[in-house]
């Protein structure tokens, strides 16, 4: 496929933004879908912020190029540090970045404790601390930094016996104190059942996908953009490996 004039493209680091994808095809059943993960670079969430920036404009370039008509960024980490970049580059193109469920989380635990669970790149960023500070006040915040679990979720091991042992000496010390758990990065979803035993079932797990979904779903509506035909879905990855494809699509159906 080479134009694209009739897709959303939906850009993240690697195979982790299938989780927004999701929620897009869920919102959107008539769409045309081009989704692009840069395994070959993932993962950005230990990079510094010049990296990010410079990785996520090279793809949403290449992507543009392509004629698309939105452009999602399902990853936490580009968003927080490239999508005013985004939006100053390509300011005629609807842009949609993803945010952590925090506001969500501070709305439904007034005075709670919450859990923001996410890669060190995103919890150090400002945007995070910007968007923490706004909307939670009376909340008692508690950053969750994993570093080394994507890198299992981009090899299909989201639910294994490794995750489990990355995440427990990071979530056991708070089983049964969080009222939410904020999955701060699209890939963890693909490892809720493990995160979910080891903080507890007392504790709601909350992501940003749902969210990300119904805004792209308005702005579409607003241009007239919505498409009216058959789903279609188009898997790309920098890596061009025939097991990652495999791999997002497995991630699609879950």
């Amino acid at each position: 496929m080479n134009r694209a004039s009739d897709y959303i493209a939906v850009f993240d680091s690697g195979v982790g933004g299938i989780s927004v994808l999701r929620h897009l095809k869920k919102a959107m059943p008539q769409e045309r879908f081009l989704y692009f993960g840069d395994s070959a670079n993932a993962p950005y969430g230990t990079k510094s912020r010049q990296e990010i920036r410079e990785l996520t404009l090279a793809a949403a370039e290449s992507l543009v190029d392509r004629g698309i008509k939105a452009l999602v960024v399902a990853c936490n980490t580009a968003t927080a540090a490239a999508i005013s970049d985004l939006r100053r580059a390509y300011p005629e193109l609807i842009v949609v970045g993803i945010e952590p469920a925090v506001k969500v989380a501070a709305e439904q635990f007034p005075g709670g404790t919450v859990g923001v669970m996410a890669t060190p790149a995103t919890l150090q960023l400002e945007k995070l601390s910007h968007l923490m500070a706004a909307v939670c006040r009376g909340v008692q915040v508690v950053k969750l930094p994993a570093p080394g679990l994507v890198e299992l979720i981009e090899e299909g091991r989201g639910e294994s016996d490794q995750a489990e042992a990355l995440l427990r000496p990071l979530l056991a010390p708070w089983a049964g104190k969080l009222d939410a758990l904020v999955l701060g990065c699209t890939h963890y979803p693909f490892a809720a059942d493990t995160i979910r035993q080891l903080v507890g079932r007392h504790t709601q797990l909350l992501d940003g996908g749902e969210g990300t979904a119904r805004r792209t779903r308005q702005l579409l509506e607003e241009k007239g953009l919505l498409h009216t035909g058959p789903e279609e879905i188009v898997m790309e990855n920098s890596l061009e490996s025939p097991q990652v494809i495999d791999l997002c699509w497995k991630l699609l159906e879950v």
